[in-house]
């Protein structure tokens, strides 16, 4: 069992304890994710993540956080400033790989309930929903940024979710870069001619 390093007296635990929490996600899913499991994974008491999380729901949450920021950063890595469809169907590639890249973290951030309290959660949630309103607004100007927000993310997550369920085929990189560039750019040439 890993043991707990000297700086947990220093106000490490937090991140001790999100470190646990992700290992554990990524070994056995969501389903083994749990304060005590947590505990034990950092050496720690099974009290002590109570010191940060006051339940299961919230440490989801502080991971799904970390799942957010990152996320915008591969985001904004695939492309820092689109502003064409072409530009905008890369950062879409970009959100589905980071699903298959990372596929019980995405599950943790979209499909586990989260503390609706949690400041962290909401906001990280609200700086992708920003950023994805932001670039729509760029490359349509003139167009109900965000009503085409909400329609690019959720045909974007959808596919995300299509790939990561087995029911598109996701075979190589390519395959899978190929159908959400040509489902991204259908939905943009849509919109360009109203």
């Amino acid at each position: 069992m890993p043991q707990a390093s000297s700086s947990y007296h220093h106000g490490d635990l937090r991140a001790a304890c999100l470190r646990a929490a992700r290992e554990l996600l990524e070994e056995d899913g969501s389903a083994g994710l749990s304060l005590r499991a947590v505990a034990r994974r950092a050496g720690v008491s099974a009290t002590a993540p109570y010191r940060h999380y006051a339940d299961r729901d919230a440490l989801v949450s502080a991971v799904a956080a970390e799942g957010y920021r990152e996320l915008a950063e591969h985001l904004a890595a695939a492309h820092p400033d689109p502003r064409t469809p072409d530009e905008l169907a890369s950062v879409a590639v970009a959100y589905v790989r980071f699903a298959l890249d990372r596929p019980a973290m995405f599950r943790v951030m979209f499909a586990e309930p989260c503390d609706p309290d949690s400041e962290e959660r909401v906001a990280a949630t609200a700086a992708i929903s920003g950023y994805v309103r932001g670039i729509v607004q760029g490359a349509f100007p003139g167009v109900d940024p965000d009503a085409l927000a909400t329609a690019v993310w959720a045909l974007v997550h959808g596919l995300a979710f299509l790939h990561l369920d087995g029911k598109l085929h996701s075979s190589t990189p390519e395959v899978v870069d190929a159908q959400v560039r040509a489902a991204v750019q259908a939905l943009f040439s849509v919109a360009a001619t109203r």
